[in-house]
């Protein structure tokens, strides 16, 4: 009975620090992101939904401290979810009332990374759970999961090189479920006409992918509110 009181107590011991060593990574990562008070982005956009007629585009990004974004493309469609929440990882991580779990290691793009969960205890959240993959040599996000109640499921992935010790991307990849995909307010999806119904229904259970390429940054040069409008 003794060796299994030792056990189990060597194990809670275990989760614990797992737990904290967690949340010391989590801190790290927030401290770098948390230099970047506003950004002007500029990108180029390549949109992969097999339905939507979509060319690669210029767009700019607008971003200001703790959660506001706006992408504004200079024509054609934009097929982000509402909100942008799951574009946004400083929203992901500044989530109050986070329970923050230990999932243990993966590789993403051959890269080592900790993989760290967050459940909020806030029964009205969006968010019902969010997967980070985090490089933990370079305290940066290389992949983020995200379940939402209204949106679907989200998948970003993050290359780093110009701005790593900021946390900003040189490239991002965001991928959504069409079939639970919401689209904005005005907007239609632009069909191939000779398609019959049940290959658009079929369609419509892929995987869609946005792809950023960012090309500059101007960062914390300050950015209006009425931007955000």
């Amino acid at each position: 009975m003794k060796k299994i009181i030792t056990a189990c107590l060597l194990l809670l011991n275990i989760s614990f620090a797992n737990a904290q060593n967690a949340d010391a990574l989590i801190k790290k990562v927030k401290a770098k992101l948390e230099q970047v008070n506003d950004y002007v982005a500029e990108a180029k956009m390549k949109t992969d939904v097999a339905f939507i007629k979509a060319p690669i585009g210029k767009v700019k990004v607008y971003y200001k401290k703790p959660n506001r974004l706006k992408i504004v493309k200079d024509k054609g469609i934009s097929i982000l979810p509402k909100g942008g929440i799951s574009m946004n990882t400083s929203s992901i991580l500044g989530m109050a009332n986070c329970t923050t779990i230990d999932a243990g290691e993966a590789v993403v793009s051959g890269i080592k990374t900790k993989v760290i969960k967050l459940l909020p205890t806030d029964d009205n959240s969006e968010i019902i759970i969010t997967t980070l993959y985090i490089d933990e040599a370079n305290s940066l996000i290389k992949k983020s999961a995200t379940t939402t109640r209204e949106n679907g499921s989200f998948e970003m992935e993050m290359f780093y090189n110009t701005y790593a010790n900021l946390g900003l991307p040189d490239k991002m990849i965001f991928s959504f479920n069409v079939k639970d995909y919401k689209m904005p307010k005005g907007v239609t999806l632009d069909f191939d006409d000779d398609m019959k119904p049940e290959e658009k229904a079929k369609l419509k259970h892929k995987k869609g992918k946005v792809e950023f390429t960012y090309t500059s940054y101007t960062i914390n040069k300050g950015v209006a509110d009425s931007m955000f409008k």
